[in-house]
C-alpha cells in the first residue's frame, strides 16, 4: 500500500536536515553553559560565536554522526517500520569504534551510550543494552535518545505513529523511560510538522504517543500554562529552571531539563526560526542538542523559506557536515547527499517512487535550492578585488555560480570543496574525526562548466585538487587549463595523478583571466568522481599527521614507530584497519604483510564498517581461508593450506569482482563465488589481525584483473 508524500517532500527532508546541523553548530561551543553565564559572558544568541570562543563552524558532533549513522540500519537490515532494536543495535556495533567516533566516551555508568556500546560488544541485545533494568534509571534517563531521533521523523513523513515507533526502537538501544518517552514525542512532532504548522497540534500529536501520566507529559503541560500566561519567554525558562533544573535531576545531562527547553522555544517562537534558535541557545544547558532537534522540527514545519527569512545561517556551513565513523568513506559529505538518501528511504518506506539521482548520480549536482555543497574561494584575496560561490539557476535546473571580479593577469580564482578531513580538525574539541578520502589517485575527476554569456571575455579554467603535504599544508595541483568563451560548455575530464601517498584534501576549479581585468561567472553544472583508484599506498617523504588520519584504526595500536609504512597490532580480539570508500566495487589489493604475533591475520576488501567486509586470512595452524564477515557471523567462503613464518614477508593478493572473490598468498591460490547469503558489493580495503601484530611496507590498489 503506498502512502502518499508531501509534493515537496524531498526539499522539507533538506530543510529540517539543515535546521539540524545550524543549530548544532550554533549552540556546540557554549555547550553545558548555564543561562546566567551565556548572558554575562556572549549576550543573547542572535549568531554563531564560534570565532569569539576560538572554535571552528563546522565541527564533529556526536548529535550529527549518531542522527545520521543510526538511520542506515534501514538500508543495512530491513527497510521496515518494524525494525527492532537489536538491528539498530547492531549498526551500532558495525559503525562505531570505540573511544574514537560518534559517541562521548565519558566511561561505564557515566555515559550512557559508552555504557550500552559495552553492554553491546560483550553480546547483551538491544533493548537490554540500554535498560533501566541494566544500568539503572540514572544512566538510562539522560539526553541520548532524544538528540538522534531526527531522521527517523524524515524518513516517516506525516506518519507520527511510524516515526514515533522506529524513534523508541532506536533510543531503546542506549536508553529507557522518560528519556524515550521524549524522543518518540518529537519524533512524533517532526514527522507531524511535514503536515502542519500549528505548534498546539504538534504538541498534541507527540502527547498521542507516549504515556498521559508520564513526566514529560505532566511537564509539557506546565510548560503550556507558563507559556500562556504571559509572552517573555524569560519567565517562562526561570520556572523551568525552579521547577524542572540541573538540581533536580541526576547524572551529566538528563533529558527532563533540556526537554523543557525544546517545548518552551518553540511555543514562544512558533513560526520564526531566528527566534526559537535565540530563545533555546541563550537558555542554556545542552546547547548543541537542544538547537540541533527545535532546529530540524522548524526546518521541516518552516521550509527552507523560514531558515532564510534572519541572519545568513546557510552560507558560513555551506551544506557541510563529517560524520565519524568506521565507514570512513563516507565521513566528509554534505547535507544535500544526506537528504536525497534520507529521501530515498522515505519514498521506499512509503511505497512511493525513488528520487532519481540528479545529473547522472554526480557527487556534486547543486540541484536543491541554495545548495552549494561545501564549495568555497580558497584563493582570492590578493587575486580579485571580489569572489563568492551562489547557487544559480541554469537551464532547467540549478548549478554552482562562481563568481570573480576584476581578476588581473596570471592571478586566480580557487574554488573547492573538502573531500577529506579539513585542517580544522586539530581544532575541534570532544569528538574525533574518523575519515578515509572520498577520492584518489586513478580515478578520474570530471566536471560540467559553462562560462556566463555575460562575462567580460574568455578565461582559462581547470580542474583542480589540494594534496596534504608532509607539513601538512595543502598544496593544489591543477590539470591542463581549457579556455572558456562567455557562453560556451565543457565537460572538464582529468585522471588524478599520484600524490606519493598523501590524501587528497579537496577538489575543484581554478578560473584565471588573461592580460587583463574582467568580472563575470564561470558556471558549475555538476562535479564528479568515476573509476576505481590505481595508486600505492607507502609511508611518504616526511609523512605527516593527514596522511596518518587516513585509516580508520579499529586496533588498540597503530603505529609509526617501526620502519614498515603501516604496523597494527591488537591485544583482545580483532583489529583492523581500513582505507577507501563505498564506490569502490571490483579492485585488487596487492600488498606483502609481515605477521610478527597472533593467531592469525590477513588482507581486507569491500569493508562496510567494522563488522562486514571479505578477508584472506592466514592462520597459525596452517590454514588460510576466504572469509566473509557480516555483523557476528563469520562465513568461510573456501580455504586451503598454507605455511608461514612470523618475521617473514608473505606475497598477497586479494581480487573482488562481481560475485568472485580471489586470494594468491605465497603462490597458494584460493577462489570463491558468492552464491548465497549476504553479499558485499563495494567499500574500503585494509589490514586485520587476531591478538597479535601485522605489519606492510605498501599495499597497492588497482581495478580488478
Amino acid at each position: 500500500m503506498s502512502n502518499k508524500l508531501p509534493p515537496d517532500y524531498l526539499e522539507r527532508v533538506y530543510a529540517g536536515v539543515l535546521g539540524k546541523l545550524i543549530g548544532v553548530y550554533l549552540g556546540r561551543p557554549f555547550e553545558g553553559w548555564t543561562y546566567q553565564r551565556i548572558m554575562r559572558e556572549l549576550g543573547p544568541i542572535r549568531y554563531y560565536v564560534h570565532e569569539r570562543l576560538g572554535d571552528p563552524l563546522v565541527i564533529t558532533d556526536d548529535d550529527v554522526a549518531g542522527t545520521f549513522t543510526f538511520v542506515r540500519a534501514l538500508e543495512d537490515h530491513r527497510l521496515s517500520e518494524d525494525l527492532s532494536a537489536e538491528e539498530i543495535g547492531k549498526v551500532w556495533l558495525n559503525y562505531i569504534v570505540e573511544e574514537r567516533s560518534i559517541l562521548w566516551w565519558g566511561g561505564a555508568g557515566n555515559s550512557t551510550e559508552h555504557t550500552a556500546w559495552l553492554n553491546l560488544d560483550k553480546g547483551m541485545p538491544a533493548p537490554a543494552s540500554g535498560s533501566i533494568e541494566t544500568n539503572g534509571a540514572t544512566v538510562a534517563e539522560q539526553i541520548g535518545a532524544q538528540i538522534f531521533i531526527d531522521g527517523w521523523a524524515l524518513v516517516a513523513p506525516g506518519r507520527p505513529e511510524v516515526a514515533a515507533r522506529l524513534a523508541e526502537q532506536a533510543g531503546k538501544v542506549s536508553h529507557d523511560g522518560e528519556s524515550v518517552h521524549a524522543a518518540m514525542l518529537w519524533a512524533a512532532m517532526e514527522a507531524e510538522a511535514f503536515n502542519s504548522r500549528d505548534v498546539d497540534h504538534l504538541l498534541d500529536t507527540g502527547l498521542s504517543v507516549i504515556p498521559s501520566d508520564c513526566l514529560i507529559s505532566r511537564l509539557i503541560g506546565d510548560i503550556r500554562r507558563w507559556a500562556a500566561e504571559a509572552n517573555d519567554w524569560t519567565q517562562t525558562r526561570q520556572k523551568i529552571e525552579d521547577s524542572y533544573g540541573y538540581d533536580k535531576y541526576p547524572g551529566n545531562c538528563h533529558v527532563v531539563p533540556n526537554h523543557a527547553l525544546m517545548v518552551m522555544a518553540l511555543l514562544h517562537a512558533p513560526d520564526d526560526f531566528h527566534r526559537g534558535q535565540m530563545i533555546v541557545n541563550t537558555s542554556g544547558w545542552d546547547t548543541d542538542c537542544n538547537a540541533g532537534n527545535l532546529g530540524c522540527l522548524q526546518g521541516i514545519m518552516l521550509g527552507l523559506e523560514g531558515i532564510e527569512n534572519g541572519p545568513d545561517w546557510r552560507g558560513p556551513i555551506s551544506d557541510r557536515m563529517l560524520i565519524s565513523s568506521a565507514d570512513g568513506g563516507n565521513a566528509i559529505t554534505d547535507a544535500v547527499r544526506t537528504s536525497y538518501y534520507l529521501a530515498n528511504l522515505g519514498a521506499a518506506l512509503a511505497g512511493a517512487p525513488a528520487y532519481d539521482a540528479p545529473k547522472q548520480g554526480a557527487r556534486f549536482h547543486f540541484s536543491l535550492p541554495g545548495s552549494t555543497q561545501g564549495f568555497a574561494i580558497k584563493q582570492s584575496v590578493e587575486t580579485c578585488e571580489a569572489s563568492r560561490v551562489e547557487n544559480v539557476g541554469f537551464q532547467e535546473g540549478r548549478a554552482l555560480g562562481l563568481r570573480y571580479t576584476a581578476l588581473a593577469d596570471g592571478l586566480e580564482v580557487v574554488a573547492m570543496t573538502p573531500t577529506f578531513t579539513p585542517p580544522e580538525v586539530t581544532q575541534m574539541r570532544t569528538y574525533d574525526l574518523m575519515a578515509s578520502p572520498c577520492v584518489y589517485p586513478g580515478q578520474t575527476l570530471s566536471a560540467r562548466i559553462a562560462g556566463s554569456r555575460e562575462n567580460e571575455g574568455d578565461v582559462t579554467v581547470a580542474l583542480a585538487v589540494g594534496i596534504y603535504n608532509s607539513s601538512d599544508g595543502i598544496d593544489v595541483i591543477e590539470a591542463d587549463p581549457q579556455t572558456l568563451a562567455p557562453g560556451a560548455e565543457r565537460v572538464l575530464e582529468w585522471r588524478l595523478p599520484e600524490t606519493g601517498g598523501q590524501p587528497i584534501a579537496e577538489v575543484g576549479l581554478t578560473i584565471r583571466a588573461a592580460g587583463r581585468r574582467a568580472d563575470g561567472t564561470v558556471l558549475v553544472d555538476w562535479m564528479t568522481w568515476s573509476g576505481v583508484p590505481e595508486m600505492e599506498l607507502k609511508r611518504p617523504e616526511g609523512d605527516g599527521d593527514f596522511w596518518w588520519r587516513a585509516w580508520v584504526s579499529d586496533c588498540q595500536f597503530f603505529s609509526k614507530r617501526f620502519r614498515q609504512s603501516f604496523r597494527m597490532s591488537n591485544g583482545r580480539g580483532t583489529g583492523l584497519i581500513l582505507q577507501g570508500a563505498r564506490d569502490w566495487n571490483d579492485f585488487e589489493v596487492d600488498t606483502e604483510i609481515m605477521i610478527h604475533a597472533g593467531s592469525n591475520a590477513g588482507v581486507i576488501a569491500r569493508a562496510q564498517g567494522r563488522k562486514r567486509y571479505y578477508a584472506v586470512v592466514l592462520d597459525r595452524k596452517g590454514e588460510m581461508a576466504l572469509v566473509r564477515q557480516f555483523d557476528d557471523e563469520t562465513t568461510t567462503l573456501a580455504s586451503g593450506p598454507i605455511d608461514f613464518e612470523f618475521e617473514t614477508p608473505i606475497p598477497v593478493k586479494l581480487t573482488v569482482r562481481g560475485k568472485s572473490v580471489h586470494a594468491t598468498v605465497n603462490g597458494a591460490t584460493l577462489e570463491a563465488k558468492i552464491d548465497s547469503g549476504p553479499e558485499l558489493a563495494s567499500g574500503a580495503m585494509g589490514l586485520l589481525v587476531t591478538e597479535g601484530a601485522v605489519s606492510a611496507d605498501r599495499i597497492r590498489i588497482s581495478p580488478a584483473a
